[in-house]
C-alpha cells in the first residue's frame, strides 16, 4: 500500500506534475477540435462533389465534375488506405520538414485524414435517402440545391450522426499518435512523467481513465442530440 501511495504521489502530486496532465488534455482537445472542423469542411466538399457526380442524369457527363470526382476518389482511397501514423510522419518529416510547429502539422494531418472518412460518411448518408424524396421535391418545383438543402440533407443528418460521433471518438483517441513528432499531448505528458519517476502504472492507467471519461462524455452528448432529433420526428 505504501508503494502505491508513493507511486501516486510521484506521478501526480510531486512537483505539481498534475499540471502536465492538464496541459496535455488541453493540447489533445485542441488538436481533436481543429482537426474535426477541418475534416468536416473537407468531408462536405468531397461528399458534395462525389454526390453530384453520382446523381448526374443518365447520358449527362460533365468533364470538369468528372475530373474533380476522380481527384476526390484518389484522395479518399490514399488517405483511408494508409496508416495515420505514416501520414503524420510524412507530413512532419518530409512535407513540412522545415517547420517546428508540430501542433499545426498534427492538426492539418488529422484534419486531412478525418476528411476522407467524413466524406464517405456524408456521401453514404445522402445516398441512403430514398431517391423518391428528391424526385418528389423536384416535382414540386424545387431545383436541385433547395431540394438537397430542405429535403434530402435533413434526413441524411439523422442517418450520419452516429457515424460522425464514432469518427469524433476515433479522432480523439488517435491524437495520442502525435507523441511521435514530439507534441506534448496527454499521452506525451504520461511518457515524460514515467521517464522521470520510473512509475508506469499511475501515469498510463491515469491517462487511460481520462480518455475513457472524454469518450463517455462525447457519447453522452451525441446520445442527447440523437434523442432530440428522434423526438422532433414524433411531433
Amino acid at each position: 500500500m505504501d508503494k502505491l501511495k508513493a507511486g501516486f504521489h510521484q506521478s501526480f502530486i510531486e512537483g505539481d506534475r498534475w499540471l502536465m496532465y492538464v496541459k496535455g488534455i488541453g493540447v489533445t482537445l485542441e488538436v481533436a477540435a481543429v482537426a474535426l472542423l477541418l475534416g468536416i469542411v473537407l468531408g462536405v466538399l468531397v461528399a458534395v462533389v462525389r454526390t453530384l457526380h453520382d446523381q448526374q442524369r443518365q447520358g449527362v457527363h460533365n468533364p470538369v465534375l468528372g475530373l474533380v470526382n476522380q481527384i476526390a476518389k484518389i484522395y479518399t482511397t490514399v488517405i483511408r488506405g494508409t496508416p495515420l501514423m505514416v501520414q503524420l510522419l510524412i507530413m512532419y518529416f518530409v512535407i513540412f520538414s522545415n517547420t517546428r510547429n508540430a501542433v499545426g502539422v498534427a492538426m492539418l494531418t488529422f484534419g486531412i485524414n478525418s476528411g476522407a472518412y467524413v466524406a464517405e460518411i456524408i456521401r453514404g448518408g445522402i445516398m441512403s435517402v430514398d431517391k423518391g424524396q428528391m424526385e418528389a421535391a423536384r416535382s414540386l418545383g424545387l431545383s436541385y440545391t433547395p431540394a438537397m438543402r430542405f429535403v434530402v440533407i435533413p434526413q441524411a443528418i439523422k442517418n450520419i450522426l452516429p457515424a460522425l460521433g464514432n469518427e469524433l471518438i476515433a479522432l480523439l483517441k488517435d491524437t495520442s499518435l502525435v507523441t511521435v513528432i514530439g507534441v506534448r499531448d496527454l499521452t506525451k505528458a504520461a511518457q515524460l512523467i514515467q521517464g522521470k519517476t520510473y512509475q508506469a502504472l499511475f501515469p498510463f492507467v491515469g491517462i487511460a481513465i481520462v480518455y475513457l471519461l472524454l469518450v463517455m462524455l462525447i457519447a453522452a452528448l451525441i446520445g442527447i442530440v440523437e434523442r432530440r432529433l428522434a423526438a422532433s420526428d414524433r411531433r
